[in-house]
């Protein structure tokens, strides 16, 4: 399992994490789901759940990631395959992200 910390603003909000077969989970954390004045992630992850599951990256972390020849050039100098999208929002987004969310690898559960 792959997992990474999730921050809104630089806080924890949460972890989402990519199975061996291929199934996301994100999953608030306790004390962020529980603040009500801590606002949702995103509109398609709203805060009336803690936990989301689904059997493609969710469309809102897919969205956090380069497209057409950025995505090639990304892929290239990071050395990842550019169908491993999970690793390459890790590796992308916990230095370079637009907005608000920032992910940092997590070590294997």
């Amino acid at each position: 399992m792959r997992q990474a910390d999730v921050f809104y603003n630089e806080e924890k909000a949460g972890v989402l994490s990519e199975s061996s077969d291929k199934k996301y989970r994100f999953r608030y954390s306790d004390s962020y789901f529980a603040n009500p004045e801590k606002p949702a992630i995103s509109l398609t992850l709203p805060k009336n759940q803690q936990e989301y599951n689904s059997d493609t990256l969710f469309p809102f972390f897919y969205n956090l990631i380069a497209e057409g020849a950025n995505l090639s050039l990304q892929s290239k100098y990071l050395k990842i395959d550019k169908q491993d999208f999970f690793g390459i929002l890790c590796a992308t987004t916990q230095y370079d992200a637009i907005g608000p969310v920032t992910l940092k690898v997590t070590t294997d559960e």
